[in-house]
């Protein structure tokens, strides 16, 4: 037992919400220049932290440590970023005429939810709650019931920076409950919500009747296309990386690989030996690479897509079934064999639907366009991996392929101003710099006559 957290009920839910709404006001009259300070402040406790936020993110997900210290670390980096925004948050636009001035400025939009996934949830809680408290909202966050602790850490670290009461507020419990109530809360003004493409709608649904605003980043099916003039080395690394790592438990992974005929067997001969050599063992051995699934749902999940696979008609190259415990040698543990399908069609389930574990499906294409069609031919539209040396095909297939994310001959490297999200049962809004205060702040326009303009006369006598 990692250790335990207390089930809100939904009257404990309204007093965390109205706990933040009360702390609103001070909290956004608060000068941007000091919210900075606190928020930096925080980062500081993060890094001082950072080895045991990475031991306790991996003992309660089972992610590996090597990934859990970087995650820690990029949390810090998330406050920081969002901090020196701080200042500007509520800066708009002018637009000048002959006889008026219209100018904007931001607000912040209130009091907000934030419902977090159970796979990095150090890492994405940074991620979203930075910039709510950058732009002067107050928070309410619930964090998913599978892995809480780093949560709880966060909470007694906001505490320690001198986050004021009632700004950082933590609910644990159930989405049929907790995530429910806040969703539904008329004092909550807007719900950031990372998780599933089922959870997103029901979601929305909730919050429906207060007209929340919302932003939702759901699952993905994302493809990497591997052209034959690609670079094959490096496709071969990202391809690896962009699958394996984090237990295949991320919703930007590469899950479809598209490769391209004139090199599929040499490419997946090198793939399929790269997977059988990735070391899968316990989350706190510095040499894991793969560790075990979150629970025992998950897993039997996972695990139910090897016999889908062979149904369907797809040969397995590596793996396929679930492990022994690479610790004990037992069967405990919710380990499975990082896996390579092949010889797969596009229709088939194991290239339709997220299975958010160690495991890829091939799918062969012979043409440019036909790799488009492929890779659009999906509910899901997050992401996109494009690997040519040919920067005019790059080109075309970042403008052509349905989807929030195209990287071209690279792994997932983010860039915090760029904007993150995507389309289609992938999601609705943007991540990242003032993508992200555009969702936490209400715009206002002011327009001011300069006293020249001629004002229609009605009721006038003539």
């Amino acid at each position: 037992v990692v250790g335990k957290v207390a089930v809100a009920t939904e009257r404990e839910v309204d007093q965390a919400c109205e706990a933040a709404r009360d702390a609103f006001p001070a909290w956004r009259d608060m000068p941007g220049s000091e919210r900075r300070k606190l928020l930096h402040h925080f980062a500081d406790k993060i890094e001082e932290r950072a080895d045991e936020i990475a031991l306790i993110e991996s003992m309660d997900t089972g992610q590996p440590i090597k990934f859990m210290k970087k995650a820690a670390i990029r949390g810090a980096a998330n406050f920081r970023f969002f901090a020196d925004k701080a200042p500007e948050a509520t800066a708009g636009s002018s637009s000048f005429q002959e006889e008026h001035t219209n100018f904007t400025s931001r607000s912040p939009i209130g009091a907000v939810g934030i419902i977090t996934p159970w796979n990095t949830p150090f890492m994405l809680s940074t991620w979203k709650i930075a910039p709510a408290l950058a732009a002067g909202c107050t928070v309410v966050h619930k964090p998913a019931e599978l892995s809480p602790m780093t949560a709880m850490l966060l909470a007694e670290i906001a505490k320690d920076a001198g986050i004021p009461n009632g700004v950082w507020n933590t609910i644990n419990g159930f989405g049929q409950v907790a995530g429910k109530r806040l969703s539904e809360h008329p004092d909550i003004k807007a719900i950031a919500l990372v998780g599933s493409s089922i959870t997103g709608p029901l979601i929305m649904k909730q919050g429906a009747d207060t007209l929340k605003r919302m932003h939702l980043e759901l699952g993905g099916k994302n493809p990497v296309i591997v052209f034959d003039d690609a670079d094959f080395d490096r496709a071969l690394d990202a391809v690896v990386f962009m699958i394996y790592s984090l237990n295949g438990e991320r919703c930007t992974s590469s899950s479809r690989l598209l490769v391209q005929s004139g090199i599929k067997d040499k490419f997946l001969a090198a793939l399929a030996k790269r997977v059988a050599n990735l070391q899968v063992g316990h989350p706190l051995d510095p040499n894991t690479e793969i560790g075990p699934m979150i629970g025992q749902v998950h897993y039997d999940k996972v695990n139910s897509y090897f016999s889908v696979a062979k149904d369907d008609g797809a040969e397995t190259l590596v793996g396929g079934a679930p492990c022994g415990s690479p610790v004990n040698g037992t069967e405990e543990g919710y380990y499975v064999e990082p896996t390579l399908f092949v010889e797969a069609k596009n229709n088939m389930r194991i290239a339709q639907e997220e299975i958010f574990g160690p495991v890829l499906t091939a799918i062969e294409f012979d043409a440019e366009d036909e790799a488009i069609k492929l890779a659009n031919d999906i509910e899901f539209g997050l992401a996109g991996y494009i690997w040519t040396n040919d920067s005019g095909r790059g080109m075309r297939l970042a403008r052509s392929i349905e989807a929030g994310m195209l990287w071209v001959n690279s792994e997932n490297n983010r860039n915090l101003p760029s904007p993150f999200g995507g389309v289609k049962m992938s999601g609705v809004g943007r991540d990242g710099g003032d993508y992200s205060f555009d969702f936490y702040m209400e715009t206002k326009n002011v327009c001011v006559a300069l006293g020249t303009h001629k004002i229609p006369v009605l009721g006038g006598l003539s």
